[in-house]
């Protein structure tokens, strides 16, 4: 189901030179999405080929990062060059083909294709008196491959990533670990989904990787969890 308020993932973005503490990011959120927030460790760190046996117990260009045997492993954000987001992607490409190998196993070879959620919420918006939202989710459950689905712990509400290919689900799934939910540019933009469909999903986030492809090595990013205000 679509995301809600309390649980969407923003990337803020910081021009090199620019003040790029936790405070500011969190500033960020709050001035154009009305919501406060927490750090999101999301990114892996970068640990260079020559130097990475010292730089992997520096947490210096870093925004909360964590450690494992002392050495610091993820972050929330910081420079750019010192976030590994190539890595960060290829971890999350890894899992979620996985998970939709996983499912092609188990439900795509035993029942037969269904409609996604999309449909019975469009049924529901065109005509909510007939159709109410408890209405379409009854309708859109009731379904063989849902039912599959859901006794199988895989989360109905993605059924039309997961029948579009292995490389659609991948490809949403390693992009939305760069980006998150939405991303607010160095000159205070917001990029979002223009609706919750998949195709505007992969709309925005196209334009936001290529935004932070464009950004340089000493921009700096800050993952935040946004929660109610």
């Amino acid at each position: 189901m679509p995301k809600s308020l309390t649980d969407l993932v923003v990337t803020v973005c910081f021009a090199p030179g620019e003040d790029a503490d936790w405070f500011a990011a969190s500033e960020k959120v709050h001035d154009l999405l009305h919501v406060s927030g927490t750090p999101a460790r999301r990114y892996r760190v970068r640990h260079r080929r020559l130097i990475g046996w010292l730089t992997r117990f520096l947490g210096y260009y870093l925004l909360d990062a964590a450690r494992r045997f002392g050495a610091v492993t993820l972050a929330a954000g910081g420079r750019k060059s010192r976030l590994d987001l190539t890595g960060t992607a290829a971890k999350a490409a890894n899992d979620a083909a996985l998970r939709w190998r996983a499912w092609n196993t188990h439900i795509n070879a035993s029942t037969k294709p269904a409609r996604p959620w999309e449909d019975y919420l469009a049924q529901h918006h065109a005509d909510p008196a007939k159709v109410t939202l408890d209405e379409a989710r009854r309708r859109f459950e009731q379904q063989p491959r849902v039912l599959a689905m859901l006794a199988g712990s895989f989360d109905p509400y993605e059924l039309s990533v997961y029948q579009a290919g292995e490389a659609t689900y991948v490809g949403l799934y390693w992009r939305i670990a760069l980006i998150g939910d939405a991303l607010i540019t160095t000159d205070g933009r917001l990029l979002a989904p223009a609706s919750d469909s998949v195709a505007d999903q992969f709309r925005f986030l196209n334009e936001a990787c290529a935004y932070v492809r464009s950004l340089r090595s000493n921009a700096r990013l800050c993952a935040v969890t946004v929660s109610s205000a």
